[in-house]
Order: C-alpha cells, then sequence, then structure tokens
C-alpha cells in the first residue's frame, strides 16, 4: 500500500475513516445482521422452519469465510479501494435480490453472494483504514476505532426502519423491508463512491513467519464457540422479543440499543485490550457478551431486554478487537497475517454452523428460549476456553 500522506489533517484523517466505514455499514449492519428484523415476518410468510430460517444467516455467514480467505487475492487484482467499492455495491444488489423473489434458493443465494461481498469490502475498507490512521502515530488507534462503528450506524439505521415499514404494510411485507434497506443503503454507499480514495494501491508480498495452530488451539476454540453463539443471538432475538407481544417500538428500540451500544466499544474496554495476559482480555469480554446474552432467560420485562441489548451491544463487536490485540502482542509482525487468517476461519466456521443448529434444536424442542440458552451456553464456553489461553 502506498505510504500514508503527511498532509492528512486529524480531522480530515477521521472524516475519511468513517467515509469508508459505510462499506462496513452497508455489507454488515444492513446485509448481514437486518435480516433478523424481517426473519419473523418471512418465515410466516413463506412457511419456513426455524431451521429454515437459520441456514438464511448460515450460508451469509459461509459466504462472508469465503470472501475473507480470498479478499487478499482480489486486492491483489484489482486494489484496494475497488474492492472496497465493487465489494459495497455487490451488497447493495444482494439486499436488492432479496426484494425480487420469496423463492428459498434465490434468497440463499442472495445471502451468500452478500457475505462474500461484505467481506471483501471489510477487509479492504478496514486496510485502508488502518493505512489512513497511521498517517497521525499517537492517535491511529482512536482514527482505527472509528471504521467500526460502520456495523452499529448499520443496525441503529435498519432498527429504525424495518419494524416500522412492517407495521405499516402488515403482514407478508417483508419484501418491501428489502426494498426500503435497498433504497438506504444507497444514499449510504453514494459517499463511499466520491470519497477521494487511492484506487490503485495493492498488496506488497511480504514473507509470513511460521504459525502452529496447537499454541493456541483453546483459542481458537473460544472463537469459534463465540462466532457461534453471537450469530444465533443476532438471528432469533428479534423473533423472540415478537414472540412476547413486542410491537414494532419494542423491536425498534431494542434493535437500536444494540447499534448505539456499539458506539461505547472503544472507550468501555480501552483498558481491557491493553491487557498482555494471553487470553484474558477476550475472555473478560465474552463474559459480558454472555451475560447480555442471558439476561432474557431470567424474565421478559422491558428493562431486562434492554439491559440485554445494551450489555451484549457493548460487548460483541470488542470481541474481534481482542484477538487482533491477542495476535500483535503474541506474535511478530511477520505472522499477524496468518495468525488473524486463522481466527477469521475460527470464527468463521462457528457463525456459519450456529444458526443452523441452533435453528433445528428450537424445531425440535419447539421454543426459542432454547435457542437463547444454547447462544448463552456456547458464549460462556468461550470465555472459558479463552481464559485457559496462556500468553505465548
Amino acid at each position: 500500500m502506498h505510504a500514508p500522506q503527511p498532509s492528512l489533517t486529524p480531522a480530515r484523517a477521521a472524516r475519511l475513516i468513517l467515509t469508508l466505514s459505510l462499506a462496513a455499514t452497508v455489507g454488515l449492519g444492513i446485509g448481514r445482521f437486518a435480516y433478523a428484523l424481517v426473519l419473523p415476518d418471512m418465515r410466516d410468510s413463506l412457511h419456513w422452519s426455524y431451521s429454515a430460517a437459520g441456514f438464511m444467516n448460515t450460508i451469509n455467514a459461509a459466504g462472508y469465510l469465503a470472501g475473507a480467505l480470498l479478499a487478499s487475492h482480489l486486492v491483489r487484482r484489482f486494489g484496494w479501494s475497488a474492492a472496497l467499492r465493487g465489494g459495497t455495491l455487490v451488497s447493495l444488489g444482494a439486499l436488492a435480490l432479496c426484494a425480487v423473489s420469496g423463492n428459498f434458493v434465490v434468497l440463499s443465494f442472495a445471502r451468500l453472494v452478500g457475505g462474500f461481498a461484505a467481506a471483501a469490502g471489510f477487509v479492504a475498507g478496514g486496510a485502508l483504514a488502518a493505512q489512513i490512521a497511521q498517517s497521525h502515530p499517537e492517535r491511529a488507534s482512536f482514527l482505527l476505532s472509528l471504521f467500526y462503528a460502520g456495523p452499529g450506524l448499520g443496525i441503529l439505521a435498519s432498527g429504525l426502519v424495518a419494524p416500522f415499514v412492517l407495521q405499516a404494510f402488515g403482514a407478508g411485507s417483508w419484501w418491501i423491508v428489502w426494498w426500503a434497506l435497498a433504497a438506504l443503503s444507497t444514499l449510504l454507499t453514494i459517499p463511499l463512491l466520491l470519497a477521494p480514495i487511492e484506487s490503485k494501491a495493492g498488496i506488497t508480498d511480504t514473507s509470513r513467519a511460521a504459525f502452529s495452530v496447537w499454541p493456541v488451539a483453546i483459542y481458537l476454540a473460544g472463537y469459534f464457540l463465540f462466532g457461534a453463539g453471537y450469530i444465533a443471538y443476532m438471528t432469533f432475538m428479534i423473533a423472540y422479543v415478537r414472540d412476547l407481544g413486542g410491537g414494532a417500538l419494542a423491536q425498534a428500540a431494542f434493535w437500536s440499543l444494540i447499534g448505539l451500544s456499539a458506539f461505547a466499544t472503544p472507550w468501555v474496554w480501552r483498558g481491557t485490550l491493553a491487557l498482555d495476559r494471553g487470553g484474558l482480555a477476550t475472555a473478560i469480554i465474552l463474559a459480558f457478551n454472555t451475560f447480555g446474552a442471558a439476561l432474557p432467560i431470567f424474565g421478559h420485562s422491558t428493562a431486562l431486554l434492554a439491559l440485554s441489548a445494551v450489555v451484549f451491544g457493548v460487548a460483541f463487536f470488542a470481541v474481534a478487537g481482542s484477538t487482533t490485540a491477542f495476535v500483535r502482542l503474541n506474535y511478530a509482525p511477520s505472522a499477524w497475517p496468518t495468525a488473524i487468517a486463522a481466527m477469521t476461519i475460527a470464527f468463521g466456521i462457528g457463525q456459519t454452523l450456529g444458526p443452523f443448529v441452533v435453528g433445528a434444536i428450537t424445531d425440535a424442542l419447539g421454543s426459542l428460549s432454547y435457542a437463547l440458552n444454547i447462544s448463552a451456553a456456547m458464549l460462556a464456553l468461550g470465555a472459558i476456553a479463552s481464559a485457559l489461553q496462556r500468553k505465548l
């Protein structure tokens, strides 16, 4: 990648990184997570089982895993900003495709392609954000954290749109919600297309140090369990709120609280992420994540559900940051690409299997409360596994 330009002021760097974060807003915040808001109406209208509904997030996660693994190849061929913009535009097309057909195969294809494109945009955007942040090393951590506000913005925006569209147009209007989300994403994509981003920057090949799975096998297992547990919560929680009698306002409030809480992540976990004690930082954050996911098990009051959304939201984006910190503190820079790839694979497999498996268990046992119990249990096991990881 090209060296950061010294003329880039901190304010301009912040604005540019926030613009880059719109790729994550469209691809992840809306493209992946907004499905939970539409799932109950799609399931009722299209007569899906919970396992079929969970499969839509499973195949999206499978596409994301494939996109993350192939992102470096795409960047080498097309450049960073081309991968960023192209991935975001394909994510936008996948959202529109979800609106035009109720066919299970077509919808599965749209979710698969959307996941792949979101990964390409997220990886390229994150690398560009890191490059820009390095133009001001003393503020690099804060500047880079701005990029990770993107998914939270998407969750917040979709939470303020989808429930009220469903309420206005009634049962069977899931396809109108997808059109509304595609229109919203189009508006969010425009600044990204107009931003002055270098389009010819590519990857410079560097030697990679050897990486062994065994010394971090327990840590990888913990990250796998996080992937399986968090996505189950994010897939089925809105359906759970609706089954409890929550209308459009309750669903919008719950989902928006998750999105808003994500904005606090860099400040809440700043000290924890600096802990250089093996998997301790990840274990602490996952313990909070578990607490948030488990709260609805103990009651259905509005206050308890709101607290669940806040605690879960402030923790779940921080887990990925803790794994990056673990790699940075335990490996030489030459080993970072391989180590991060291993983390991505473990996480990707977990979030690919989680929704389908939990949906199948829910079908067998007949209640969404089991989905929440299993989600919290997997997160708790992930926290325990991470705590057992020693410093290398």
